[in-house]
């Protein structure tokens, strides 16, 4: 498994970049995560990504774009506001999660 430098350290990541060790992220991480996809994180993405974060914790996978919505309450269309084209994609690599199954 690869092993790339972000915010000044080594983590895991997958040939796509997705973190492969959940333990390794941190909001720090995040954030640098998120510059390098041109996303600027206010509080409504954080409130996504947090969502994110504790329902994987405890489905054991990362949440879809339809599940965001019906559990966590961010419709669909804020999800594409904050993270524009491919919000699962784009909110999962931010939350340190793999990619949502369905996700091309």
């Amino acid at each position: 498994m690869p092993v790339t430098t972000i915010a000044g350290r080594d983590v895991h990541v997958d040939d796509e970049g997705f973190l492969t060790d959940p333990s390794e992220w941190d909001r720090e991480l995040a954030a640098a995560l998120a510059e390098a996809i041109g996303i600027e994180m206010t509080a409504e993405h954080w409130k996504i990504v947090e969502f994110l974060r504790a329902d994987f914790a405890t489905e054991g996978e990362t949440a879809t774009t339809r599940r965001v919505q019906a559990v966590g309450g961010f419709p669909v269309k804020q999800q594409f506001e904050l993270f524009p084209k491919k919000p699962a994609k784009k909110m999962a690599y931010i939350a340190g999660l793999p990619k949502p199954r369905g996700c091309v």
